[in-house]
């Protein structure tokens, strides 16, 4: 590749030709080849500034930005490229360590927007006067790193929903191609005969993906048969099916699934499986300690997380199910999973009619299946027990409180079956969060148990309301971020605002009560925008499920105020159809920067669960087809092309991270049962895979199917709960 032009004019400020500005609190000088900026104290970090403007940037290709800065007194620097207008968009972000010695800098970054561009420094929030100086500043188009530049080209240049489409639903596909006219395709049936045929719409540049798009729209075509794909030229896609029964086998084995997450119990193989028959784990037999005692952490690490709290007593918090591929449990995810599963039993009682199968006792594979009692509350009840359990027993300091999570003192390493730990196991501080959504989910719980077991109803409403109480008496007992060496994830969590919201809603349309309806209008919650198109909620922030819950069952509420949250959620849908419709790849997500989050593929379902909410709200069929299309990048259409549900399509995950299916490492294990999702794409690299292979990565592709990329292969039960609901919600919903 030729010597590239550099975009920035002068960049060694020789000549006095550059171009840069100050804003408001700054002065620039330009002596000895370097240009200084003398910064006023005080401001936010945007109310001083320095920047380039007029910088023209192609989506698609590679920069790098390089210069020498130094700054005194030494003073981290950000370095932004953005769009040079409204609103700003962000399209790489750096941070300079800012020495007062003058040190080099460079990063490449791929850009992502047409519009012309701007190279800002915000310079403000000092406490006092400062200088920032650079030199040698340079931006170049570079050469791709071969992955950065391929892995979007991997696979077929068509991508399609691997399972396939709806008979009467949206029908589209991806075509990877840098074609500027529209592209002519033909739809080709399993007996190879053209029976549609159109042309594509150009879709310009994607930046999630790295790559220009078309869309191809077949929707018009609706004879039901399997072993579809689509030509064009020598390009060929994945084959698929058009049907009207396409999510009942993913519903039975995304709920299957949790069988053999479950601690504390056998395993059976005919049941789940000859490959996935283990003992139990964590019961006490050697070399597990067991879950049967379990005290609380001590030493100097309980010390440095929690000061000096520690308890006496020892619970029993045998059961429930290992949160990940570890062998941890903890009470905030747990409580969210099971809610989403409790969640797709009462839709599918209110909303999917008497005969759906969510009502079923046959439905999954588990050893309760035939007792008379729907097999999604005896899937829930296993986790439901364990929560109970974690609650602090009574003429305890702290009784009512639940505590955080419980799991190996130091981590393990896969493979390792649960019943093959030897690692101590102990129990974490109580923390509200933990405490309001037991509280949440013990009260769903009750009213959705009551015609089938009354007395275990009657337990966990009054549990619901013990942990009201106390997590109302405890309210800022927060659950710390560690050293990421305790044996197990933190999940730190610094407002409970939200599940507080999630509690009181639970509550109120459980009993009905006053109490609980004046706290959720004493929330901050109660009228705020709680959907938001990166993920309308997540175990961190469930303020979003509780609105949707009081918008689908809220009928108690004045009817005022029950119109208002149903309008919430109707306006939030109706966005997340516009997002959709400038999205190549037809997802409804749209993180900030572009920058996709741990989990993206939950955040995607948690975004089909508001369209499913506002379809059965309002009935309006745009709401089920978004929905359908949005699924559709779950299971193909997206930039790795592959579906990211084990066994389901053309190519789908082997080696999500897990300790005892963990076939990669150990050929005597299994890979992952049919129906685990992974968790998807994920920006931040946070495990050695992702930093090794995944460098430059659009977001989109910042993905590998590796047992040790537990940052984008992970599988968690909060992956799965909602794949369970979304599933179902599809295969019945019409």
């Amino acid at each position: 590749m030729a010597a590239a032009a550099d975009l920035i004019v002068d960049g060694r400020f020789e000549q006095g030709r550059d171009t840069f500005w100050a804003g408001e609190g700054v002065a620039l000088t330009r002596s000895g080849r370097q240009l200084c900026a003398d910064v006023s104290a005080g401001g936010d970090t945007w109310d001083r500034l320095i920047g380039v403007n007029g910088l023209k940037l192609e989506p698609g290709l590679h920069y790098r930005l390089s210069l020498s800065t130094a700054a005194d007194p030494a003073r981290a620097v950000s370095a932004r490229i953005q769009r040079g207008a409204e609103p700003w968009t962000v399209q790489s972000e750096f941070s300079i360590a800012g020495a007062p010695e003058r040190a080099p800098f460079s990063a490449d970054f791929m850009a992502s927007e047409e519009d012309e561009a701007q190279l800002i420094f915000p310079l403000g929030g000092a406490e006092k006067s400062w200088r920032f100086c650079i030199d040698d500043l340079s931006l170049v188009e570079i050469e791709a790193s071969a992955g950065a530049a391929s892995r979007a080209n991997q696979g077929p240049a068509i991508r399609v929903n691997q399972l396939g489409y709806f008979t009467d639903g949206p029908k589209r596909a991806t075509v990877i191609s840098d074609a500027r006219r529209a592209i002519s395709f033909q739809l080709i049936d399993a007996g190879d005969a053209v029976v549609g045929e159109g042309t594509t719409r150009p879709s310009g540049f994607d930046p999630s993906a790295g790559v220009r798009t078309h869309v191809a729209d077949f929707s018009a075509y609706a004879v039901p048969g399997n072993g579809y794909r689509l030509v064009s030229g020598d390009w060929t896609s994945d084959r698929f099916s058009i049907s009207d029964d396409l999510y009942g086998r993913l519903r039975v084995d995304a709920l299957s699934w949790f069988y053999p997450q479950r601690s504390g119990i056998q395993i059976r193989g005919d049941i789940a499986g000859k490959a996935y028959a283990r003992p139990a784990g964590h019961i006490g037999v050697a070399p597990n300690e067991g879950d049967q005692s379990v005290g609380c952490l001590t030493g100097d690490e309980a010390k440095a997380l929690y000061g000096d709290w520690s308890c006496s007593y020892r619970l029993d918090v045998s059961g429930g199910w290992y949160d990940a591929g570890d062998h941890g449990k903890y009470a905030v995810n747990g409580a969210v999973s099971v809610a989403q599963l409790l969640a797709t039993f009462e839709r599918g009682r209110v909303f999917g009619g008497a005969a759906s199968p969510v009502l079923g006792d046959r439905l999954s594979h588990i050893p309760e299946s035939g007792n008379g009692i729907p097999d999604l509350l005896d899937e829930a009840r296993w986790e439901l027990q364990f929560l109970l359990a974690m609650m602090v027993p009574d003429g305890e300091p702290l009784a009512g409180m639940v505590h955080h999570k419980i799991h190996d003192t130091e981590w393990s390493s896969p493979p390792m079956l649960p019943s093959e730990d030897p690692k101590p196991r102990a129990l974490h501080r109580p923390s509200t969060a933990a405490t309001f959504d037991v509280a949440a989910v013990a009260a769903q719980a009750s009213r959705l148990f009551a015609k089938d077991n009354p007395t275990f109803a009657a337990t966990l409403l009054s549990a619901a309301r013990k942990a009201w109480v106390a997590a109302n008496a405890n309210p800022v007992l927060l659950a710390p971020k560690s050293d990421g060496n305790s044996g197990g994830g933190d999940y730190d969590d610094d407002d409970a605002s939200d599940e507080l919201y999630w509690a009181a809603a639970e509550l109120f349309l459980t009993t009905g009560e006053a109490t609980y309806l004046d706290a959720l209008r004493a929330s901050p919650h109660w009228s705020g925008d709680v959907l938001p198109s990166t993920g309308a909620f997540h175990w961190r922030n469930v303020a979003g499920f509780a609105r949707l819950q009081l918008a689908l069952y809220g009928v108690a509420l004045p009817k005022a105020e029950l119109d208002m949250v149903r309008s919430s959620v109707l306006t939030a849908a109706r966005t997340f159809l516009s997002l959709q419709a400038a999205e190549p790849f037809g997802q409804i997500y749209r993180p900030a920067n572009h920058q996709y989050d741990w989990g993206s593929n939950q955040l995607i379902l948690q975004n089909i669960i508001v369209l499913s909410t506002a379809f059965d709200l309002s009935g309006d069929k745009a709401f089920l087809n978004a929905a359908r299309e949005s699924m559709d990048y779950i299971l193909g259409r997206n930039a790795m092309a592959m579906s990211y549900i084990t066994g389901y399509g053309a190519r789908s995950p082997e080696n999500q991270h897990s300790r005892w299916y963990a076939h990669q490492v150990d050929p005597t294990l299994p890979n992952p049962p049919v129906g685990s999702l992974a968790g998807g794409p994920n920006s931040t690299p946070v495990d050695a895979i992702a930093k090794q292979r995944l460098q430059g990565c659009a977001p989109q592709t910042c993905y590998a199917d590796d047992i040790e990329a537990y940052g984008s292969n992970e599988i968690t039960i909060n992956w799965n709960a909602p794949l369970v609901y979304v599933a179902s919600f599809l295969a019945d919903a019409r």
